[in-house]
């Protein structure tokens, strides 16, 4: 006997709901590192931030390593078995974390903890597609429900860390994954989904050549900074490495049966244009380190009044995802819906642009950040959708890893790295400018140090007006694009 659904028969729809909702909640937020808490991490174990950035990129790719397998293990096991132990694994890699002061095993159990969860969400995915009538509508509830989510679960992994310290966080992610697991086991079926299928198909080198890429892609663009980029011998050797591992994947794919990542999509027009977009999307969301030197930095704000500024996105997510529901029900073209997510982040950029001034007042970080949450919102829906359009499902899922790791990874942080790289130099540039205005007659050396705390604050709020700029110009720049672009017809499937 096979059972398409997740729980027993004599499970209420209203139980099955909740306990979708319940594993969406525990499961999606969860990691190996927190962004809220990466700074208590560094006090609390000593280590360098780099090591918990790293950290944090490697649970995305190890999602993304995961995408193209998830199917072939949804029909492998048992559903009850597999998410009980998987809730079981993920417990306890977070308290691994919750405990361990060493950088590198964080960094392991972040690529573990984003592979396994990926395969306890898949098993959500097909039930509440189904449920709520297609991938559009899907995504712009799913999405919405998801990055609202992380925003709250990072504004408490503040909290959490501030009142207690960053380990009980984990320790409490750990319970609350043990606690679900003993709920799965009471209320999911032990039924095969389909037609079991073995696991000896699946390429266990592709998947390490493609966790293997993105690693060494990750370290880059993580310790770049810190090691002055390629005047590092360890920066250098690190981007051979990962240009030699997708070397070795992509000639890989050619000599297997059943290739772990089909490159063939990316000959399909919406694909390509989709990644572009999606890049541009990553443009603006690697703005958040200009946003956290301007609020942390300049204006002063404690972590905790820095995390409640990624909590004001929230109201511009959820309008995005009614817009979302409305515009798909109706069947309406995509190109305006994407054309009002990038106005919106263009727009962020242009407010954040004439707001570098040290008078900001808390009350004006409202409407950037609504904005913020709209475009991003948007954006994630619907270039997702339209990347992923015109292709067949067994296709979708063999490339989707890899988009994933393009959008959440590679494009925030690329643009992230460049970012703080610009900052640094246009804040030495503005130095050298402000010292024009400087001599000993206006500035004695009584007074000097005294002046150089001003001196800095304004030449960090010159150089990210500065990259605000910019930003703004190449935001106007997509708009174009994006309204001279045929979006051509959509295809909807379940």
């Amino acid at each position: 006997m096979y059972n398409k659904g997740l729980f027993s028969d004599w499970v209420p729809k209203p139980v099955q709901l909740l306990m979708m909702v319940l594993l969406l909640i525990v499961v999606m937020p969860l990691g190996g590192v927190y962004v809220g808490n990466i700074s208590f991490m560094v006090g609390g174990t000593g280590v360098m931030q780099e090591y918990f950035v790293w950290a944090n990129y490697a649970t995305t790719i190890g999602m993304g390593a995961c995408m193209p397998v998830v199917m072939r293990m949804k029909m492998r096991f048992k559903v009850r078995d597999k998410v009980v132990v998987l809730l079981l694994l993920l417990g306890m890699l977070s308290y691994v974390n919750s405990t361990t002061a060493i950088p590198m095993i964080i960094v392991m159990t972040s690529l573990v903890i984003g592979f396994m969860k990926m395969m306890i969400t898949i098993e959500l995915f097909l039930p509440l597609m189904v449920m709520l009538g297609g991938r559009g509508v899907f995504y712009g509830v799913f999405y919405t429900f998801v990055l609202i989510l992380n925003q709250v679960s990072a504004y408490y992994a503040v909290q959490v860390s501030i009142e207690y310290n960053f380990q009980q966080f984990f320790v409490l992610a750990s319970v609350m994954c043990f606690a679900l697991a003993l709920l799965c086991w009471v209320f999911m079926h032990d039924k095969y989904f389909a037609l079991k299928v073995p696991l000896h198909y699946i390429d266990w080198l592709s998947i390490l050549l493609f966790v293997s890429t993105f690693m060494f892609s990750a370290y880059v663009l993580s310790f770049g900074k810190q090691q002055d980029w390629l005047n590092s011998k360890n920066i250098i050797n690190a981007s051979i490495a990962a240009f030699i591992s997708f070397a070795l994947l992509a000639i890989r794919q050619m000599t297997l049966k059943r290739p772990y990542i089909s490159f063939n999509i990316f000959t399909k027009s919406n694909v390509l244009n989709g990644l572009f977009m999606l890049l541009c999307l990553g443009m603006f969301l690697g703005t958040t380190s200009l946003q956290n030197i301007f609020s942390v930095g300049v204006l002063g704000y404690d972590q905790l009044t820095n995390a409640k500024l990624n909590v004001m996105m929230s109201p511009g997510i959820l309008l995005a995802g009614i817009v979302a529901v409305f515009w798909f029900k109706k069947e309406r073209p995509l190109k305006m819906f994407i054309f009002s997510g990038f106005a919106a982040m263009t727009a962020y950029a242009v407010i954040m642009y004439f707001s570098m001034v040290l008078e900001f007042n808390y009350e004006n970080w409202y409407l950037p950040m609504f904005l913020k949450g709209f475009g991003m919102g948007s954006l994630f829906i619907s270039v997702w959708y339209y990347t992923l359009d015109k292709l067949e499902l067994d296709e979708m899922l063999a490339a989707i890893g890899l988009v994933l790791v393009w959008r959440t990874f590679l494009a925030v942080g690329f643009f992230s790295a460049l970012y703080s790289w610009f900052q640094y130099q246009f804040q030495i540039v503005s130095l050298g400018d402000l010292a024009v205005y400087m001599d000993g007659m206006t500035i004695t050396p009584q007074t000097v140090a005294s002046n150089m705390k001003t001196i800095q604050l304004n030449a960090m709020i010159a150089a990210n007006k500065k990259i605000f700029g910019f930003i703004s110009m190449a935001g106007f720049g997509v708009m174009l694009y994006v309204i001279t672009h045929h979006f051509g017809k959509r295809k909807e499937y379940l």
